[in-house]
């Protein structure tokens, strides 16, 4: 029988693994990595991608099942997302005129990952 203690490690490892499968796809398509789990303003990105002129704010769900990982993106995720999103967008002068969009990498046992560009709006306003 397993603790609550290793039934939280086992998530933490399963999705930081899962956050390296994503990295490693979407420098496959060519972007380049920024940061990876930028924590800021009570939320976190879990990568941070540029190509060109675009900067993607990446959210990674790993799950059992596909459709799990698809519902996971909760409008409360969404909010705590886009407040981390803003703080970046604040402390990285830089990234004004850039396009900003959320991203979203979701991962599953014996299947392809999916790669969704613009998968949910960012509340920056």
């Amino acid at each position: 029988m397993t603790s609550a203690l290793e039934r939280r490690r086992a998530t933490f490892l399963r999705g930081h693994r899962a956050e390296w499968i994503a990295l490693l796809l979407l420098m496959m398509k060519g972007y380049r990595p920024l940061a990876r789990r930028y924590a800021a303003s009570g939320g976190e990105i879990d990568l941070i991608v540029v190509r060109g002129d675009t900067i993607a704010f990446v959210e990674v769900k790993a799950r059992g099942l596909m459709d799990d990982a698809l519902s996971a993106i909760t409008a409360r995720k969404r909010q705590r997302f886009s407040r981390a999103v803003r703080t970046w967008l604040t402390r990285n002068d830089w990234a004004q005129g850039k396009t900003w969009r959320a991203d979203a990498v979701f991962i599953a046992p014996k299947r392809w990952q999916q790669h969704i560009v613009s998968a949910f709006e960012l509340e920056i306003s």
